[in-house]
């Protein structure tokens, strides 16, 4: 099972990120160790969604990465 994360930042920004484990992924980026969002501590997980197929999880990743996707996220998830 593939989850595909939003995360708002303390500086307004949002990350978005894809993984197999998300309990463990957060653990990860309040304790710093991701690049991104360690100098925008905390983080607070905005919205979630599960795919049984790694490779739509990475798509829609992808998509929510792109111009589109960002106007998705900012209309409907934000």
């Amino acid at each position: 099972m593939q989850t595909v994360y939003l995360l708002r930042c303390s500086d307004g920004t949002y990350y978005t990120g894809c993984t197999n484990n998300i309990t463990k992924r957060l653990a990860r980026h309040s304790q710093g160790y991701i690049h991104y969002t360690r100098s925008r501590l905390p983080v607070e997980l905005v919205a979630s969604f599960a795919f049984k197929d790694k490779y739509k999880a990475y798509s829609f990743e992808k998509y929510l990465k792109s111009g589109s996707g960002v106007a998705f996220r900012n209309k409907h998830l934000v």
